[in-house]
């Protein structure tokens, strides 16, 4: 290569070269970098990022510091390859206080590493996914004690609209006031969200409806699917109402999550074709501490863990309901076709009851389905049944009592202690608290038990 030539490559790199590192001021607060990937935006209020027009691949970043009363409106449409990100300076040392909220809206959007803390919301949501966000994702954030001083205020704290949508590894602790912590909205669609890798802080007893963690769905939506699936979640000591969980459609996955020491139940309040699998529902001899739910039709619970549970009747281990005849949308469904297999219930009050609230209303009992191959073992009444079910099959349980309820037999050696509870011994695993990295990285949950 001679000289001419060595000259024009070199002159043909170094625009590219300069744009890559090219900077600019665009006003006062917003520094704007050129990247190969799309631009970069250095911002100090929301004022600034509604400004701005985004295009695939940019990334906005909000610098670290204590920002008031910002409505914040993330606006954008990337794409698979090419997000648009809004994201910390430094994870959880950007905070949002006093009347602050965030909208997002659009697609392929990431929020990453935001606390709102120190304030309440006056009217919206704290965070909410428009009807119009789909493939968009909140990450490493947290909504900390962020209560109006009324209780009786209602927002949610996480409203989730549109479809594909995520949560994780966020942290979501201390609602003191009206209304679910996170809810998932329907819409004629199934919306195919995921809510995983979570830590759901205390929240204390509301005293009266609405207290719910998570809730997918409406009583008007329930006939409806969702295919919203709940995994690797962590649920302390929420406490809110009876309904930890709430679904409220059809087509849900609760999987493989921790509740430890909740007063309530994951409950089948409506819809159809639900499955809670693989959970770990840890008591520790707590008042009013419940297991699963059962209302409606065509419902799985399988493989669930559940331990020192102090709860009866509707907060059996497992309680199985009895229903209306005709019942309205926001009523109780007949329990029809359940599947509930290979669960281990240890140390609790009650371990089954079936047709749990039967009264002068709720008489149509449970019906077909089966109850097999289920452990109950040193709990003080291992199966009850307050109404007749018809055609339920119960058969190849286990247990440890003196006396052997129809569909049980003596408890075998199949059980091993492991990690503080009880395994099948060909299906030894560690929890998954143990092992994953739940809530934000910058304030890793552990759970020393």
């Amino acid at each position: 290569m001679n000289y001419k030539q060595l000259t024009v490559s070199v002159f043909l790199l170094f625009p590219v070269i300069s744009q890559a590192c090219a900077s600019e001021k665009i006003t006062d607060g917003i520094n704007k970098t050129i990247s190969a990937t799309g631009n970069i935006y250095n911002i100090s209020s929301a004022n600034e990022l509604n400004a701005l027009k985004l295009q695939p691949g940019d990334k906005v970043i909000f610098k670290k510091g204590n920002w008031k009363n910002q409505q914040i409106n993330f606006k954008a449409n990337g794409t698979k390859e090419k997000p648009v990100v809004l994201a910390a300076e430094k994870g959880g040392e950007t905070i949002f206080s006093g009347n602050s909220n965030l909208k997002i809206d659009g697609n392929w959007l990431v929020v990453d590493g935001f606390v709102f803390k120190d304030g309440f919301s006056e009217k919206a949501d704290v965070i909410l996914f428009t009807k119009s966000t789909s493939n968009s994702r909140i990450t490493n954030s947290s909504i900390i004690n962020y209560n109006h001083p009324d209780k009786t205020f209602d927002y949610k704290w996480l409203s989730l609209n549109g479809e594909n949508n995520r949560v994780d590894h966020c942290d979501f602790t201390g609602k003191t006031h009206q209304g679910t912590t996170l809810v998932v909205w329907l819409d004629e669609k199934p919306n195919h969200h995921q809510i995983d890798h979570n830590y759901f802080g205390p929240r204390p007893a509301l005293g009266v409806n609405g207290g719910e963690t998570i809730r997918i769905g409406t009583s008007t939506w329930s006939m409806h699917d969702s295919y919203t699936l709940v995994e690797n979640n962590i649920f302390d000591k929420c406490d809110g109402e009876m309904e930890i969980i709430s679904l409220k459609s059809g087509h849900n996955t609760v999987n493989n999550n921790l509740f430890y020491e909740c007063d309530g139940t994951v409950t089948f309040r409506h819809g159809n074709y639900n499955t809670v699998s693989n959970n770990y529902i840890l008591g520790n001899g707590k008042k009013n501490t419940g297991g699963i739910r059962i209302i409606g039709e065509n419902h799985k619970v399988f493989g669930n863990y559940l331990q020192g549970l102090d709860g009866s009747g509707l907060r059996a281990a497992i309680s199985i309901m009895s229903a209306l005849e005709k019942p309205q949308l926001h009523e109780y469904f007949q329990v029809i076709n359940p599947q509930i297999v290979g669960n281990i219930i240890a140390d609790s009050k009650e371990g089954i009851d079936i047709g749990a609230g039967k009264n002068e209303k709720r008489m149509l009992p449970p019906k077909d389905g089966f109850l097999k191959n289920n452990y109950v073992i040193n709990t003080r009444t291992v199966i009850k049944t307050e109404n007749e079910p018809e055609g339920l099959l119960i058969e190849n349980n286990q247990t440890d009592a003196s006396s052997l309820p129809k569909g049980f037999t003596k408890v075998g050696s199949d059980l091993v202690k492991s990690d503080g509870i009880w395994q099948k011994k060909n299906d030894v695993k560690t929890p998954f608290w143990k092992k994953e990295k739940i809530g934000p990285e910058w304030n890793n949950v552990k759970m020393n038990f």
